[in-house]
């Protein structure tokens, strides 16, 4: 099993019943495919970078969870067709998929630093 997160923006504009509604129901469809769900984070009502749907304040939320390859695929074809669920985003967060500086990047000399040599000119 891999570790995924799932990020939901949930419209702000609902009761906190369908609110609570809506993350139940993704719960559900992680369990559904054979996921096994960790501490649910609530960010709270937050100002979106853009209107979405004209509206511009979204509740988030941070699911973790683990579950087989083909899980998220699953899970992004019911996201994907929630009514209240205004963005959502599905990641691996197992850390393979991290930038890592290589040993020969880290010992290579960086040029921006040294003062330009200027060439003599010509005659």
């Amino acid at each position: 099993m891999k570790e995924y997160e799932l990020a939901l923006v949930v419209n702000a504009k609902i009761t906190d019943e369908e609110r609570t509604a809506v993350v139940n129901k993704a719960k559900g469809y992680i369990t559904r495919f054979g996921g096994e769900i960790g501490e649910i984070e609530e960010w709270g009502k937050r100002k979106l970078a853009y209107p979405i749907q004209k509206m511009e304040e979204g509740y988030y939320f941070f699911i973790p969870f683990n579950a087989e390859a083909d899980c998220p695929n699953d899970l992004e074809k019911e996201m994907r067709i929630m009514e209240n669920v205004l963005r959502y985003l599905i990641v691996r967060a197992d850390g393979e998929d991290e930038f890592h500086v290589t040993a020969a990047a880290e010992e290579a000399p960086v040029e921006a630093e040294a003062p330009a040599e200027e060439a003599p000119a010509a005659e």
